[in-house]
């Protein structure tokens, strides 16, 4: 396996994205957990079609030039409310054109899963609507 710099490989993956392409990224970091864990799930991500809502794990880049990840808590009209699955802390806003990319599948545990998934839709809906007490399970359910 050959290790390539996280920014400069996201930003050739951003300017696929932008020609209409299909990209595919092995899940690096633990903020996703416990529905992505490091270096054994990846992602499926493409522009995205249509307008970004709540539960959405979209792709954006920070105003200091990172490249995250993440799932949508809230749509505002001063932008997008985002946070990790494993997190505590909301992002935002999120400027929408700061996003780049939805992710429309992903492979968790060595098999395929997109919308209509029972995971997939625990952690877009029942897991969002724990986050005011998601400190408290996540004190409970280390990962």
């Amino acid at each position: 396996m050959r290790r390539v710099d996280t920014d400069a490989y996201v930003s050739m993956l951003r300017d696929l994205v932008n020609e209409g392409k299909e990209c595919r990224l092995l899940i690096s970091g633990s903020s996703m957990a416990p529905f992505l864990v490091h270096e054994r799930d990846s992602i499926i991500f493409s522009k995205p079609d249509r307008e970004l809502r709540r539960g959405d794990m979209v792709f954006y880049q920070r105003d200091n030039g990172q490249f995250v990840m993440h799932r949508i808590l809230k749509v505002k009209p001063e932008g997008l409310y985002i946070i990790g699955d494993a997190q505590t802390e909301v992002e935002g806003p999120v400027k929408p054109e700061q996003v780049f990319a939805l992710v429309t599948k992903v492979n968790r545990k060595g098999k395929w899963i997109g919308p209509g998934n029972f995971w997939w839709w625990f952690f877009s809906t029942v897991w969002l609507r724990l986050f005011p007490i998601r400190r408290l399970i996540l004190k409970l359910y280390p990962f």
